[in-house]
């Protein structure tokens, strides 16, 4: 017992640059480590890319044997978090060009016109309310909203990223963040919230 509890403590202050290195090493159990250290970052940017949790997985995977792959390539004088933050993106993005010609696209006219008017946002929207936000846009509108927005890539970047012309990837901006617009307001409605808390 005292033996696992010394191990575990020895895991924790393991700094990233040294399980990096035993990685690159080829040890399963600092792979291991290194996985479930970073598992929820990574969750947290693929779900942004994908409709649902399995799908996140997927990528997460997929992304991390790209991560053991290519480990002797890291540059240990910048975040691994950064450099694990690109193959995630540059995951997502596959994934999406693989599936892009089996997706359905909700067009804008499916949502009645919204007013030129900006909702008010509640502070207290949860994680989750985010999230199924989000998997309401179509593919290429919550993508595009991902890049520009979250990751920060310019439209030109977006556009040779998804083989796309730099007017669409801002078409489909403009689109997604009057959906999202459209979607807030039909979907939480803060009055609603307010008279549910009455």
């Amino acid at each position: 017992m005292l033996r696992m509890r010394s191990r575990e403590k020895e895991e924790r202050t393991l700094s990233d640059l040294e399980l990096i290195r035993r990685c690159s090493e080829g040890e399963p159990l600092a792979q291991e480590l290194l996985y479930r250290r970073y598992f929820s970052f990574a969750m947290s940017v693929c779900v942004r890319y994908t409709r649902d949790q399995y799908e996140a997985m997927e990528i997460v995977n997929d992304s991390y044997m790209k991560v053991l792959g290519s480990i002797g390539e890291f540059d240990g004088s910048k975040p691994f978090r950064s450099w694990y933050g690109r193959i995630l993106v540059n995951s997502a993005i596959d994934n999406y060009r693989r599936n892009v010609k089996h997706t359905s696209h909700l067009q804008i006219s499916d949502l009645e016109a919204t007013e030129d008017q900006e909702p008010t946002v509640s502070d207290e929207l949860s994680a989750n309310e985010i999230l199924s936000l989000f998997s309401r846009l179509p593919d290429n509108y919550r993508v595009t909203f991902n890049l520009y927005e979250i990751e920060g890539y310019s439209h030109e970047e977006i556009g040779q990223m998804l083989d796309i012309s730099t007017s669409t990837s801002r078409s489909n901006l403009s689109r997604a963040k009057k959906m999202l617009r459209e979607l807030y307001k039909r979907n939480i409605n803060p009055e609603k919230r307010s008279n549910e808390a009455v």
